[in-house]
């Protein structure tokens, strides 16, 4: 069988998504191909997507949660009546991609970014795709409102079935809404122990371990958050992530420097190895991002969350602490409040791991897999 994924260079989940699809659909003997959409229409277009979405996200907040509630109030009638950008870039550059679809013949394709499914339901209105299926994937736990405007993909796999009730509500049939959860790679469903892997951090086992993360971007200031807990009183880990942000890594190699407290800080930049570092946290500070979310719901681990973008990542907030499996940490609540009240709390920190362990879906990937492959 032949699989062709389709993503969009907006944050690294989506990649990361789609490489997890790609190894295990790989693993089971179908042939795959994975591209980048908008690399393929123009590069300047890829690269301003790109940009914008970063920048946008972290310097005109404001802004992108109001477009983002007009199009979540208006749902899919807005786009219909007023095209949004990326919908007229998918117009133009429909039959472009057309041509690059057809020399793949994939008999599924599969899109871990909603531009890129805009992108395929245009191309099925036009006819060019014939009985090709198409599957998409919600990388959020939520229902981005853009999902609302490609009623031609077939399937939307959505992070949890606690969210069909909402999807239903909003105009989707139940029918082509796949709860598989939000596709993880494998290795975080494999069991690791934490003795094991903090033999392979270097890290001291029985020593209280938090993960600080950021997102691939290292959007987090980690001196600040470190010199708040050391605080607390309780000698730490600190396994200290900074992803891309090398002004951030070389501040916390500085302060890692310099420091005499009772803690131990371990800076990382960009990993490939944050399911080892997860089974060997106590629990991890990060930002909302749907698939660090679901690593961590995967591993079991314990999350508080700061700082979400405003949108899809403010509606992740709202799906874990509602469901309680997550704290936010927010100017009322810091993160020593937060850290300090979670290991404090024995009882707590229980329930919300099995209440973590209800809702998870470590084995997305496979389902998703398993379903792709069933014509085969």
């Amino acid at each position: 069988m032949r699989v062709l994924i389709l993503s969009v260079t907006a944050g690294f989940g989506h990649h990361a998504t789609a490489k997890a699809i790609g190894d295990m659909l790989e693993s089971k003997g179908a042939e795959v191909h994975t591209l980048d959409v908008y690399a393929y229409i123009s590069n300047l277009i890829k690269t301003t997507i790109d940009k914008g979405y970063l920048f946008s996200s972290k310097h005109m907040q404001t802004l992108y949660r109001l477009v983002y509630q007009l199009a979540e109030n208006n749902g899919a009638s807005y786009f219909n009546s007023a095209p949004s950008i990326i919908n007229i870039i998918n117009a133009l550059g429909a039959s472009k991609f057309a041509k690059v679809i057809a020399n793949h013949v994939p008999d599924v394709i599969i899109c871990t970014h909603v531009f890129a499914a805009q992108m395929v339901d245009e191309l099925k209105k036009r006819k060019k795709l014939a009985d090709i299926e198409t599957i998409g994937i919600v990388t959020d736990y939520t229902l981005h409102p853009y999902w609302e405007d490609v009623p031609r993909v077939q399937y939307i796999v959505t992070a949890s079935e606690l969210l069909t009730y909402r999807c239903v509500q909003r105009g989707i049939p139940e029918d082509r809404i796949l709860p598989f959860g939000i596709p993880v790679h494998p290795k975080f469903n494999e069991k690791l122990s934490r003795e094991d892997a903090a033999a392979q951090l270097g890290i001291d086992p029985k020593m209280k371990t938090i993960l600080l993360m950021g997102g691939s971007m290292g959007h987090a200031d980690h001196v600040k958050n470190i010199e708040s807990l050391s605080q607390i009183g309780t000698p730490f880990q600190f396994l200290v992530v900074c992803g891309n942000n090398k002004k951030m890594l070389y501040h916390v190699e500085q302060f890692a420097a310099h420091y005499q407290g009772s803690c131990r800080i371990y800076p990382y930049g960009f990993v490939h190895n944050v399911e080892v570092m997860m089974s060997a946290s106590d629990c991890i500070v990060s930002k909302p991002g749907g698939l660090t979310v679901s690593e961590a719901l995967a591993k079991n681990l314990p999350m508080l969350l700061f700082d979400p973008i405003p949108g899809h990542e403010e509606r992740n907030v709202d799906f874990l602490v509602n469901n309680g499996i997550a704290a936010l940490i927010t100017k009322h609540f810091p993160i020593d409040e937060a850290v300090y009240e979670l290991f404090r709390n024995p009882v707590r920190l229980e329930t919300v791991r099995r209440t973590m362990s209800e809702i998870a879906h470590p084995d997305a990937t496979e389902r998703l897999a398993e379903f792709v492959l069933r014509k085969r």
